[in-house]
């Protein structure tokens, strides 16, 4: 589905419905991905202003808004059949081994305009692109500490509330280990690193990962 086509337009207090909607949604079932989406949506157009606007100074970022790639099937297939050394070997073998599928994402409904609505796509597909490079595992550890990178690039709430919510499922062990190492390396990390959303990552797939 195109990301017109899938964009519905909402009132204030339609979004404001389908925010408390989701969050409540959320919290019962953390697993609802179509929910946890809505909820950034509805929550994140401040902060998608303004990686728009960071995007826009950007040579890469420009480029990536007038092109528009999309990390789906359709376009990133290539990355099965590079060198093992490459990026994007290393992106297929990260979705290989958990077989996940670049096509598994839900679309961007709540966005007002349709180049914040490809922001919101963009970041939203780029999330197992961070996986790979910051080599972090898919378990609660390791996406509550991408969620903080994510929060350090974007300011996005739900990924400081997604923080928060996984630190509370975490046992004692994990809590300990995640607010001692991961937090701290991840905020540094998410501050210190170049601007992600305005790297081309289509581009650099043929690059060594090293």
């Amino acid at each position: 589905m195109t990301i017109e086509r899938a964009r519905v337009l909402l009132s204030r207090w339609q979004q404001a419905a389908v925010a408390r909607g989701s969050a409540v949604g959320a919290l019962v079932n953390p697993r609802r991905a179509d929910l946890i989406a809505a909820l950034v949506e509805t929550t994140g157009k401040p902060a998608f202003e303004m990686v728009l606007e960071r995007m826009k100074k950007s040579p890469e970022g420009r480029a990536i808004l007038l092109e528009r790639p999309r990390v789906v099937s359709e376009q990133v297939s290539h990355a099965w059949d590079l060198p093992d050394n490459t990026f994007g070997a290393a992106y297929a073998k990260f979705m290989g081994s958990r077989n996940f599928s670049p096509d598994d994402r839900p679309p961007v409904r709540f966005m007002e305009t349709n180049e914040l609505a490809y922001v919101a796509t963009r970041a939203r597909e780029v999330h197992d692109l961070w996986h790979t490079l910051f080599g972090l595992p898919t378990n609660l550890i390791g996406e509550s500490a991408l969620k903080v990178i994510e929060f350090e690039q974007m300011y996005l709430p739900m990924c400081m509330l997604s923080v928060i919510g996984g630190t509370v499922r975490f046992n004692e062990k994990q809590r300990s280990m995640f607010l001692r190492h991961y937090l701290p390396w991840a905020v540094r990390a998410g501050r210190q690193c170049t601007d992600l959303m305005c790297v081309y990552y289509e581009r650099h797939f043929s690059e060594d990962l090293e």
